[in-house]
């Protein structure tokens, strides 16, 4: 699950073998947030009626004399405990795109993973309710970061033909994220053990932590910010020695003279994650949250990622990822947590096998796909819960899940970086995780009030309606990005990139 021996051994071998193996590598380190976002959202999914005092203890022991073996919550309570997770996500999604733009995506990393380390400290030693959401908040603003900064990070040191596969491994770990959880939820669901549930994130976190210094800057935001010599170096660590890097460099519309070039060897020992001299002219060329929606070059890529990073939402995936076991306990009573266990190892199996689909047949028609097999599978679930068909909820719960993976899962997170220049991508983003924060939080707030008001599965006719109706909204609006060399081919524009302060 933590790559970090593979990264520090192909980090030292020759540059010359197998250079995609150091991408691997420097994309799988930086995702591990994406792995404890996830512990964090589905870790009280399955010891829900444990930590809230409904499922009495087997035994007396604890695992220490002032830790309580649960927290007494009705169920407003537990909400509020659930979802003010997503109310840091907010935050944090608000403020890293500025961060990230003036200071660099590493240096983002390493700040979101002391609130990783932080949040399940204070998550697993809670005593009362406060201390519970405080960690839940911290622990949400540190997942609302890293959902903008490394999905910025990935497009931007994958190789160029292959960014959707490459970014696929921010969705593969939220999934491994999710199955630790759940795995965990089902042996550790009893007694005061939970708490090691809740624990676990922080010593990923500590991993990511440690790990994120072999790691370097973004070559794109090195060229961006202090010009081109350092940023080639990197790439060419990165690359291999053999491999040809000049389009990629050409891409970044930096101009690089013959004496960068020479000068770039000088800089290939140099220590990772380090920065060189700012480059005084960097400000002006980042366009602020503000600025890129009142700017009509990047308004319509704005509407573009919140459109579609809501969709992934309001489609109802959080609603199997938080809520599965409640959801499906009266339907499946001895066979609903191990359902949900069935569910996560699907998903990332799912996500794996469908990481190059994007990358073959597009992003657009993915994301139309994987809208329209949700929206279909929500109608069947619906039924199955309605009409106590028990094989038909599972089937649905697993096909919804599977078609989730297919686009709306990966593709998300690296639209940002493909509709707009890197001048405006952390504005973008920040846009995009904000909404899709937004819409996580109502679903985790509202979904088990809505379910139980209507009843019987049929909450899951308004994800079906929501599926058609932002479909069709991204079939009219999205232009495809794969294969096209920036957003001014993207969106069809003929004139240089415009910079906005």
């Amino acid at each position: 699950m933590i790559p970090l021996p593979i990264f520090v051994i192909s980090y030292w071998r020759p540059q010359s073998v197998l250079s995609n193996l150091d991408s691997i590598s420097y994309v799988t380190l930086p995702s591990l947030p994406e792995n404890r976002l996830t512990i964090s959202q589905a870790e009280l999914n399955a010891p829900q009626d444990v930590i809230n005092c409904k499922k009495k203890a087997i035994s007396t022991a604890t695992l220490h004399p002032n830790l309580p073996q649960c927290i007494q919550m009705n169920t407003d309570q537990f909400a509020v405990a659930s979802s003010i997770y997503t109310l840091g996500g907010l935050l944090g999604a608000l403020s890293a795109g500025s961060f990230c733009n003036k200071h660099g995506r590493l240096r983002a990393m390493r700040l979101t993973t002391l609130f990783f380390v932080l949040g399940p400290l204070f998550e697993s030693l809670a005593v009362n309710i406060p201390l519970l959401c405080l960690g839940r908040f911290l622990s949400g603003i540190g997942a609302g970061a890293a959902v903008v900064v490394v999905p910025i990070y990935i497009s931007e040191i994958a190789p160029p033909k292959e960014k959707g596969l490459f970014g696929a491994f921010t969705q593969v770990m939220i999934n491994l994220g999710i199955l630790v959880a759940q795995v965990l939820g089902y042996f550790l669901s009893r007694d005061n053990m939970w708490r090691i549930i809740l624990a676990t994130a922080g010593g990923i976190g500590v991993v990511q932590l440690l790990g994120l210094f072999f790691v370097s800057e973004s070559p794109k935001w090195l060229a961006e910010h202090h010009g081109p010599e350092r940023a080639r170096a990197i790439l060419r660590r990165i690359r291999g020695h053999k491999a040809n890097i000049d389009e990629e460099v050409k891409a970044w519309n930096i101009n690089s003279t013959h004496e960068d070039i020479y000068e770039e060897e000088s800089l290939l020992s140099a220590r990772p994650g380090s920065h060189p001299t700012r480059n005084p002219k960097a400000a002006s060329t980042s366009v602020s949250i503000v600025g890129a929606l009142l700017h009509p070059n990047y308004r319509p890529a704005v509407i573009a990622v919140i459109v579609v990073m809501v969709t992934q939402q309001l489609t109802g995936i959080n609603s199997i990822v938080m809520y599965s076991v409640s959801l499906l306990s009266a339907l499946l009573p001895t066979t609903a947590a191990l359902l949900t266990v069935a569910i996560s190892a699907l998903n990332v199996i799912i996500s794996v096998l469908c990481a190059p689909l994007s990358d073959k047949f597009g992003r657009k028609t993915c994301l139309l796909l994987s809208t329209a097999g949700m929206g279909i599978n929500s109608i069947l679930l619906a039924l199955g819960i309605y009409y106590s068909f028990k094989i038909l909820s599972a089937i649905a719960t697993l096909l919804f899940v599977a078609s989730f993976a297919v686009g709306l899962g990966p593709i998300p997170f690296i639209l940002a970086n493909e509709l707009v220049g890197p001048e405006a991508v952390g504005a973008t983003q920040s846009w995009a995780l904000a909404a899709s924060w937004i819409a996580t939080f109502l679903v985790s707030q509202f979904f088990p009030m809505i379910n139980q008001a209507l009843g019987r599965g049929r909450v899951y006719y308004v994800f079906a309606a929501l599926a058609a109706l932002f479909g069709a909204f991204i079939a009219y609006w999205l232009p495809e990005t794969r294969g096209k060399q920036g957003a001014e081919e993207v969106w069809g524009r003929k004139e240089s990139r415009e910079r906005v302060e």
